[in-house]
């Protein structure tokens, strides 16, 4: 498959539709993360599009984050794609100055998580399922230390990021990481009902509401976007980390 095509992107009635489309997982890669930021780019500076939705089309599968297989023993290539997922996609998202619906209905984890929670709005699909499995690798989901207590409290964040496990779109609900949750089969038409719903309000009025609500729920985010990207990094060039990646890659338990 050509890098073109781990991208779609296409508007319908002011309605921008970007899927992620690299088979079997969507497993992001730099080529990926680049064509994915240019997408939300171009969304937010064409003035016929109300509303962006992220999508995959890929049944059962939202993304299983980084491409771990090209990342091992590669210090470099973990920097350029942190600066993809955790900082230009951030900044591509904050400026958008229009709605972002995150449309999961099948697996997100890692740097899956990491996209759908860059939206304004997740909805999921009943069988949709999450997780935070770096720590299983050997890594740490670093942005996700930075934003996930403040919308689950403390210590259930703590549960989620640090045990590794997966979990489903009604806790995911519950626990308030996921707005709506829906049968998988209209996920995407309830996604799409409320992005034509947006497109009703005043563009300008959407713009500068938006804004206002990014800086007041900022938090000093952005500067812990930052943070998160040096300790990823810095815990990925570890032994442990490198072992974790080379067990992956294997098909066998890491031997730490």
């Amino acid at each position: 498959m050509k890098a073109e095509d781990a991208i779609r992107y296409e508007v319908s009635n002011r309605v921008a539709e970007i899927g992620l489309n690299r088979p079997p997982v969507n497993a992001l890669t730099l080529a990926m993360l680049e064509q994915l930021v240019a997408a939300f780019n171009r969304a937010g500076k064409d003035d016929k599009v109300r509303s962006v939705l992220l999508t995959s089309t890929l049944p059962s599968r939202f993304s299983a984050g980084l491409d771990l297989k090209n990342i091992a023993g590669k210090p470099d290539k973990v920097r350029a794609l942190l600066d993809k997922l955790y900082i230009e996609l951030t900044d591509a998202q904050y400026g958008l100055g229009k709605p972002s619906i995150a449309v999961v209905n099948g697996a997100a984890r890692g740097g899956g998580m990491t996209l759908a929670i860059s939206c304004d709005i997740i909805i999921a699909g009943e069988e949709a399922t999450f997780g935070y499995p770096e720590i299983d690798l050997g890594l740490v989901p670093a942005i996700h230390f930075v934003h996930l207590p403040r919308i689950v409290g403390r210590h259930r964040a703590f549960d989620l990021l640090f045990s590794g496990r997966s979990f489903s779109a009604a806790e995911a609900l519950s626990l308030g990481l996921v707005s709506r949750v829906v049968p998988g089969a209209s996920v995407k038409a309830e996604a799409r009902k409320l992005a034509d719903l947006f497109g009703t309000k005043s563009a300008n009025s959407m713009r500068l509401a938006r804004a206002a609500f990014m800086r007041a729920n900022d938090l000093d985010y952005r500067r812990g976007v930052g943070y998160a990207a040096e300790l990823f990094c810095n815990v990925a060039a570890t032994e442990d980390a490198q072992e974790g990646l080379r067990a992956f890659s294997e098909k066998r338990p890491p031997n730490w």
